[in-house]
């Protein structure tokens, strides 16, 4: 039996082992961040009163009273929320309590490094979904009618590409209110030309090969041929390049979080967490969201690393 395009794909990625452990690495944080507030919460899982009668505060996010004795009482593995505050305990390094420390409102770091990651990978995921839906769409119209569309696109990529993709989102998030929402569109909106470019010159490379030509030949429409016929061939590079792409809006939203531009407290960020050490100069608000973003990105890339190997092996 003929192995699929796909399984075959599979099948190398497989034999790289350094990229198959960056695919267990992302999926554990996706996996961290979809169960956050199973894994650190000021809530009990499930409790047991005297009655007998068992209890699931967390399904109902509801407080126990303080007066009432329970038989059982399983707690998630950080029993502090992100957002919950003590101030006997600020800035307090790690310890048994506090396995990462605090920070400057006696809020728990592992906690906010729990809940951070999916900030971090919200923004990942929807801004390079965004600008990979847009840089495909103006690569392939622009690589396969040519002449004008493509003069008008390759103009615009162009000037896009002038300005430095940071300091241009920057600029923009300066004059919006501070939102996720607003991040993830100003990434989406600026990181198209890249994959435009990208896929323009694949489409250039497919468009003349003789299963198109008979395609068109037979009178199937340009639309149909673009989405039937190409885009299924030439989207492998593009998809590398989103992953890289997903590794670089990460690093982009821990970079304006640590300069006050992207999520605002207490919305837990990674960024923002690093971005307390230039007032307090405490080392772990430094060395764990730190780690927690250099392997969440090295993650990233060696995913990406091993789809190019394997869509490419030569």
């Amino acid at each position: 039996m003929k192995k699929s395009y796909l399984l075959d794909i599979w099948l190398r990625f497989k034999k790289n082992k350094i990229a198959l452990g960056g695919l267990i690495l992302v999926i554990a944080i996706a996996l961290a961040a979809v169960a956050a507030p199973l894994i650190a919460n000021d809530v009990p899982l499930v409790v047991r009163k005297r009655s007998g009668e068992f209890e699931f505060p967390f399904l109902k996010n509801k407080t126990l009273p303080e007066n009432e004795e329970y038989i059982f009482r399983l707690n998630p593995p950080v029993c502090f929320s992100p957002t919950q505050y003590d101030l006997d305990k600020v800035l307090e390094p790690p310890s048994r309590k506090h396995i990462l420390g605090t920070d400057d409102r006696g809020r728990d770091i592992a906690s906010r490094l729990i809940y951070g990651s999916r900030i971090s990978l919200s923004v990942g995921f929807v801004a390079v979904s965004i600008y990979v839906l847009i840089g495909i769409l103006m690569g392939a119209f622009a690589g396969y009618f040519g002449k004008f569309a493509d003069s008008v696109i390759s103009r615009i990529i162009e000037i896009v590409i002038c300005f430095p993709a940071f300091f241009l989102i920057i600029t923009i998030i300066a004059y919006l209110p501070s939102s996720i929402y607003n991040i993830m569109a100003v990434i989406g909106l600026t990181g198209w030309p890249g994959v435009a470019r990208l896929m323009r010159g694949e489409i250039l490379k497919i468009k003349n090969i003789e299963y198109v030509q008979s395609a068109r030949s037979a009178g199937v429409s340009s639309i149909r041929i673009i989405f039937r016929h190409i885009l299924p061939n030439a989207i492998g590079p593009v998809l590398v390049s989103a992953t890289f792409g997903i590794a670089g809006a990460i690093l982009i939203e821990s970079s304006l979080s640590f300069l006050g531009f992207g999520v605002q407290p207490p919305t837990p960020s990674w960024g923002e967490i690093l971005s307390q050490a230039k007032q307090y100069l405490s080392w772990w608000l430094v060395v764990f969201p730190g780690i927690a973003i250099f392997v969440t990105v090295t993650a990233f890339n060696l995913v990406g690393e091993g789809i190019r190997d394997a869509i490419d092996p030569k």
